[in-house]
């Protein structure tokens, strides 16, 4: 019983390519079908995001499964073999297990933290497990891994500081206003980051939205995205009176508001606070307005350094939740070495039995008529006896230790088990 993982990511592949082996749609069940149709393969998990697609499997052959499946992603994705070769990657057993346990943990993501990794991971595992194109190992394998991940984040703080600039702005936000329900906002032009900061001060409460646009017909179509309301751009300094929360991303050349404006537009809000970001590069609001009382300005800069700094305090976190990983793996692995003594530890009691049934028959017979309560009386006392003369052995079996080949192969050879194949079950 083997584990093999194998795969693309964003390290190893361009997006070209990972585009080519996307398992999207019909194509992840026809997927782990195909997957399953090679003799050496038990089970199957794919997992497809736009940043990795891997290949989680159990199997009886690790070469013979190591050539059928680089051959099937190249045959199922029509990718000719030293194209989609050079991209892949593969971990067996302990390091699948440890190569599992990351990616869950979010260790394995182009940002490490990032939360939406393990959701991925758990629809992956339930979209194979609902269709039984898993197994025993993978089960536990999967489990395991959502457990550990959930573990880290309770742990260490790996989810926390926020490593983009967007969502730097809006952690900056939440600490000038502790309640973002009730805050007014107002972006100021467009642009992807700055739109990507709309949505999470939306996500994060924000209810009131204004947009400006030099183009009015753009702020239109972005405030219908936002829910919120257009303001024609000349008019904004007069809406800056109400507005609590700026995102400003023109592209104008030069400032389009000075120190001075500010000041009247502060006296006019009775100096109710007010937090700015520019993004614009170069800058449009006047770095002097920072001076004004309960005006919090920051640029492109400033939310770099957060992100900077918030990535080191990652970083660190990281360091931590690596040795939870390596902690995890060493029990996991000590669980999946167990499993290889289940087989003669199921043929021992089966033989056992065998001849525990054979001379309680013999016994009866002897004995004759007896009532039942005798009967059951005679039963429980001969189980007891086979029970007790089982115990050490299969303790032993179960047990921790360097030698356990040796001891099944010594057991085997003892009490003549041979081969025997028995099906068992976490």
């Amino acid at each position: 019983m083997r584990l093999l993982v194998t795969g693309l990511n964003h390290k190893t592949a361009p997006i070209e390519i990972r585009e080519k082996v996307a398992f999207d749609g019909p194509k992840l069940e026809e997927g782990l079908k195909g997957l399953l149709k090679g003799q050496e393969i038990e089970g199957a998990v794919i997992l497809s995001t736009c940043n990795r697609v891997e290949l989680y499997l159990q199997t009886t052959n690790i070469e013979g499964a190591k050539r059928y499946v680089v051959d099937f992603l190249s045959e199922f994705h029509k990718v000719k073999l030293p194209e989609l070769e050079k991209s892949l990657y593969m971990f067996f057993d302990e390091e699948a297990v440890r190569h599992v346990f990351r990616v869950a943990s979010s260790l394995d993501s182009m940002v490490v933290g990032e939360p939406q990794i393990l959701g991925q991971v758990k629809d992956a595992f339930e979209f194979a497990l609902q269709r039984k194109y898993t197994s025993v190992l993978l089960n536990k394998l999967f489990k395991k891994a959502i457990s550990v991940a959930k573990r880290i984040r309770t742990e260490t703080r790996i989810a926390e500081n926020a490593v983009s600039i967007s969502y730097a702005a809006v952690e900056l936000a939440k600490k000038i206003f502790t309640d973002l329900s009730e805050k007014t906002f107002m972006l100021l032009g467009a642009g992807e980051m700055a739109e990507l900061a709309v949505r999470h001060l939306i996500n994060n409460g924000v209810k009131d939205v204004a947009v400006a646009n030099r183009t009015y017909e753009r702020g239109v179509e972005l405030a219908n995205q936002f829910c919120g309301r257009a303001v024609k751009f000349e008019q904004f300094k007069e809406e800056l009176v109400y507005t609590d929360i700026i995102i400003c991303s023109t592209g104008a050349p030069t400032y389009i508001l000075y120190k001075n404006e500010m000041q009247s537009i502060m006296k006019k809000r009775k100096h109710k606070p007010v937090f700015i970001i520019d993004i614009s590069v170069p800058r449009n609001i006047d770095p002097e307005i920072n001076r004004i009382d309960n005006v919090y300005l920051y640029d492109v800069d400033d939310l770099q350094s957060v992100v900077d700094t918030n990535i080191l305090e990652r970083k660190k976190e990281a360091e931590k939740a690596e040795r939870i990983v390596d902690e995890e793996v060493e029990k996991f692995m000590k669980w999946m070495e167990s499993l290889d003594a289940v087989p003669t530890i199921v043929a021992l009691r089966n033989f056992a039995e065998r001849i525990k049934n054979a001379e309680l028959e013999r016994l009866m017979n002897r004995i004759g008529e007896i009532d039942e309560r005798q009967r059951r009386l005679i039963e429980t006392t001969i189980n007891a006896v086979v029970n007790k003369i089982l115990h050490p052995p299969t303790i032993a079996l179960k047990d921790d230790r360097e030698d356990r080949d040796v001891l099944i192969a010594t057991i085997k050879i003892l009490y003549g088990l041979g081969e025997e194949k028995n099906e068992h079950n976490n």
